[in-house]
């Protein structure tokens, strides 16, 4: 579909329009710049993304400048001609990152933690402001001498007294 799009307006002479940062029309190659469009994307768009699970992006990372379109051009030949130091410029120009490095951890999460951990803190402020001064004080049945006694007028009462089999020894 997307194929069929890009050929009819090729076919017409017409720019391919695309909706810039603004929401006004644009045309693609504007803003791509002088970038190689090398494959199809991430859901059929012309963007660069570093993304494990998708690791061929649909446009190289750098401009096209004259030092690497002459790389190019000594990457047709053998590759045993060119020095690590042109193969590492070839990469760079291709990709923004290695997979070691854009999957890298990046310690994001030691923030979290501590949002998490300052928000735990606060909880417990207000928990003990409020139990402090907001609070009415607790009546005097919940003392341990208070229900000890209640306990023992209950046995004497025989309230809710246990029968059956789970009552004899």
């Amino acid at each position: 579909m997307a194929n069929r799009i890009l050929l009819s307006c090729l076919k017409q002479n017409m720019p391919i329009c695309v909706r810039g940062m603004s929401g006004a029309p644009q045309p693609l190659f504007e803003r791509i710049g002088n970038r190689d469009i090398v494959g199809h994307g991430y859901n059929g768009e012309e963007t660069y993304l570093d993304r494990h699970d998708f690791p061929m992006p649909a446009i190289r990372f750098k401009p096209n400048t004259p030092d690497i379109m002459a790389l190019r051009e000594k990457e047709k030949g053998d590759w045993k001609k060119l020095t690590i130091d042109e193969k590492k410029m070839l990469y760079r120009a291709s990709y923004r990152q290695t997979f070691s490095e854009f999957q890298a951890p990046t310690g994001e999460w030691k923030g979290h933690f501590g949002m998490a951990l300052v928000g735990v803190a606060f909880s417990i402020w207000v928990y003990m402001f409020f139990r402090t001064f907001a609070y009415p004080a607790l009546p005097e049945s919940f003392n341990e001498e208070n229900r000890l006694a209640q306990l023992e007028r209950m046995q004497l009462l025989q309230v809710n007294p246990i029968t059956g089999i789970s009552a004899k020894k």
